[in-house]
């Protein structure tokens, strides 16, 4: 009787919503995960799963085990690493964040986090989309805006300043928007990811938020800022995207005196798991990355 393998069966299908993807996570037949789950309802005297063929859901008393099983087998992986003596951070560290800022400052500062951690491992998942972290086994993603899922915890590690800006080239052409509501007549560069429907189409301002539209619609923060320097319309991003091309005077921010307030960069992780050592040294490691970062240090560009 291997409870803790049954226990962690369990757990992992609950995050995966899959026995198959918990079959693969830990090298064993399907049916043996169905099989040790099994074992684990008969010796609690109580189902935690419904299945389907087409999903698995807890029920009330599965996802009361859950939740405590999941902070059970953390407790037991740091107590088993502290017996080792391993009292630096190490293992592998899954990390989520937007492309646009894995590639230009995330990946930056690996080498020295590496070098300062030489038993840690990362892998970097890339990506604007939305990640469920649980399912998905990732530590931490860094993420800008306010905390909207009750699973989910939130260390600031940044602010994150957008603005409206254009190519000269663009102004030079169809001139300058003077207040908010001017944009509705320009070519707006729409982030499809800001929001669902319409609502990627809505820019924050200290007045109020107004609904641009615009031909071209991309699902990349780094297409806007190609689509800017292309002259190709007005795009809404985060200020540190163009630090360089602002400082060269390529790129004109507008409409600066309706700015909105600056958004929190926020690193993620699940409420339900104990965050290892080695997500802790890396969050507070890239605070100090982004408060050395213009355009995420709180200090604005414009």
């Amino acid at each position: 009787m291997d409870k803790l393998l049954w226990m962690h069966c369990f757990v992992r299908a609950v995050e995966t919503g899959s026995f198959s993807a918990v079959a693969r996570e830990l090298q064993i037949g399907q049916p043996n995960v169905s099989r040790h789950i099994a074992s684990l309802e008969k010796l609690l005297d109580t189902r935690l799963l419904h299945r389907s063929t087409r999903r698995l859901a807890t029920t009330p008393e599965g996802q009361s085990y859950y939740a405590q099983a999941r902070h059970a087998l953390d407790v037991i992986a740091q107590a088993e690493s502290d017996a080792r003596g391993e009292k630096n951070p190490h293992g592998l560290l899954r990390v989520s964040c937007a492309e646009s800022l894995g590639t230009e400052v995330v990946m930056g500062a690996m080498p020295a986090f590496l070098a300062r951690y030489p038993d840690v491992e990362v892998e970097l998942r890339l990506s604007d989309g939305y990640i469920d972290l649980v399912a998905e086994g990732v530590d931490i993603a860094l993420r800008g805006g306010a905390l909207k899922d009750s699973a989910l915890r939130a260390r600031r590690v940044g602010t994150s300043e957008r603005i409206c800006v254009a190519s000269t080239a663009y102004i030079a052409q169809h001139g300058r928007p003077a207040v908010p509501s001017d944009l509705l007549q320009h070519e707006c560069l729409i982030y499809t990811l800001l929001g669902s429907g319409s609502a990627s189409g809505r820019w924050p301002f200290s007045s109020g938020d107004v609904h641009v539209s615009g031909r071209l619609r991309l699902n990349s923060l780094e297409g806007i800022r190609r689509a800017v320097l292309r002259d190709m319309g007005i795009g809404y991003l985060p200020s540190w995207m163009l630090a360089a091309e602002l400082e060269r005077g390529e790129v004109t921010a507008l409409l600066v005196d309706y700015a909105a307030a600056g958004t929190p960069l926020n690193a993620l992780y699940s409420a339900e798991r104990l965050l290892p050592r080695r997500a802790s040294a890396f969050i507070e490691f890239m605070s100090g990355v982004f408060a050395n970062t213009p355009g995420l240090d709180g200090v604005s560009l414009v």
